[in-house]
């Protein structure tokens, strides 16, 4: 529910102009890049085959697919009961919302719609 409400609240910030579009695109794709992981993931755990490394997991989550990381955690019961990663997940999200804060209040995201512009 919390990666829910995060990311309507993203959409909100676009409507308000407060966030580009590209920036919810980004958010609910890395969402569902990162469940898929957690799936893909589980299913190896499942069947005793190469997993994914936690700190691919954690570096999905940290540069926004957190909400997308939180639901495979509630729906598929995957890296849900590991206490060392929980703390280190929380820490990414906490990350990720202070950068994201920080990028709106300072102006960064005018920098970064700027540099995009310029490449393209």
């Amino acid at each position: 529910m919390l990666g829910l409400i995060f990311l309507i609240l993203v959409s909100v910030a676009v409507n308000l102009g407060l966030l580009p579009f590209w920036m919810a695109i980004m958010y609910i794709g890395l969402s569902l890049l990162t469940y898929i992981a957690y799936a893909i993931d589980k299913s190896a755990a499942q069947q005793g085959k190469w997993r994914t490394r936690e700190r691919t997991l954690h570096f999905l989550a940290l540069i926004g697919g957190w909400p997308g990381a939180l639901a495979a955690q509630e729906k598929l019961h995957h890296k849900s009961r590991k206490i060392s990663f929980r703390k280190r997940f929380w820490v990414t999200v906490s990350l990720n919302c202070v950068i994201l804060s920080g990028l709106i209040y300072f102006g960064g995201i005018e920098m970064i719609v700027e540099f995009v512009e310029e490449l393209t």
